[in-house]
């Protein structure tokens, strides 16, 4: 009886955590691919809709009017990314887990961005910029990362006449 006692503890002790582990794992891996492929279908949809960074426009825009836009998310970090990224920071290193995740938000946030312009009749986005900012627990000690927060913004402009070389 006392060696099915040790067992049953043990399995507590260190197999629930690890299910857990486990299904926090397939869990995130299902919910960040179907995150994915919702922004490869949005980006082929906006495809060919000019989003730039230069600072100015091109001296090809003849602009009739323009209006800031912008786009943002905030993408929580999984318990099994959490775990990684804590052992990998015990002896330092690139953190493989968070490029997804960072991925994921700035191209939602250009989406969104540009879906907003689209939405209000506009042709293009140019000045193009993006801010990061990381969303700290509500722990004491302010330590660790609940997710990150992308904001994606830009000058939407409306063309006055469409240029010579049309998109």
């Amino acid at each position: 009886m006392d060696g099915m006692l040790e067992a049953f503890e043990l399995l507590m002790n260190f197999g629930l955590p690890i299910l857990f582990l486990l299904i926090a794992y397939f869990i995130g891996s299902w919910i960040e691919g179907k995150h994915f492929r919702s922004i490869r279908e949005r980006e082929a949809k906006a495809h060919g809709f000019p989003v730039v960074s230069f600072n100015t426009m091109p001296d090809d825009w003849n602009v009739n009017s323009s209006h800031m836009v912008t786009g943002s998310i905030v993408i929580s970090l999984d318990y099994f990314k959490r775990v990684i990224a804590g052992l990998k920071g015990l002896v330092g290193g690139r953190i493989k887990t968070y490029e997804p995740l960072l991925e994921r938000a700035r191209r939602e946030a250009i989406l969104r961005m540009t879906e907003e312009a689209q939405s209000q009749g506009y042709d293009a986005i140019f000045n193009v910029r993006l801010e990061t900012s990381r969303l700290a627990n509500a722990r004491r000690d302010g330590e660790g990362v609940a997710g990150v927060e992308m904001l994606a913004f830009g000058t939407a402009v409306k063309f006055a006449s469409r240029f010579a070389n049309s998109q």
